[in-house]
């Protein structure tokens, strides 16, 4: 790994350190404040760094992670532009259910000013699978 894809690594597991520590306000110096992102599917989209911190500001007041992995990092750097996706796997429970989600988190970042930033983001192959929370409790 060179340094640049070194950098753009940080700055993904800063941004997921963020929201996984249920501090998603502090993933705001690592966006572009256009940053947007296009919903699973392509079924719309939110942009803004804001509304974008708001949404993983809900995820995190309203769901419990319970299991999180991620794997098959691959970076791509064309001169001030990175690509960076991964696979991810995460349990997660909400007070009606519980729900196992998969699929590759796609990022594309942008050096600004020496530091990357990221402008646009989107899951594919993502895959959920939702049960009541009572009938994944151990008896």
């Amino acid at each position: 790994m060179d340094i640049r894809e070194k950098e753009v690594h940080e700055t993904m597991a800063a941004i997921n350190r963020a929201w996984r520590e249920n501090r998603p306000s502090e993933m705001q110096p690592h966006l572009h404040p256009e940053i947007t992102m296009v919903l699973p599917g392509f079924n719309g989209a939110i942009a803004g760094g804001e509304k974008l911190i708001a949404g993983f500001d809900e995820f995190c007041s309203n769901a419990k992670v319970l299991e999180y992995s991620e794997s098959e990092e691959q970076i791509q750097i064309i001169g001030d532009v990175a690509v960076l996706s991964f696979r991810f796997n995460m349990l997660y429970e909400r007070p009606a259910y519980r729900a196992r989600s998969t699929g590759r988190d796609l990022w594309a970042f942008k050096q600004v000013e020496g530091k990357w930033l990221a402008v646009w983001r989107t899951m594919l192959e993502l895959q959920e699978e939702r049960s009541g929370r009572e009938a994944d409790t151990p008896q």
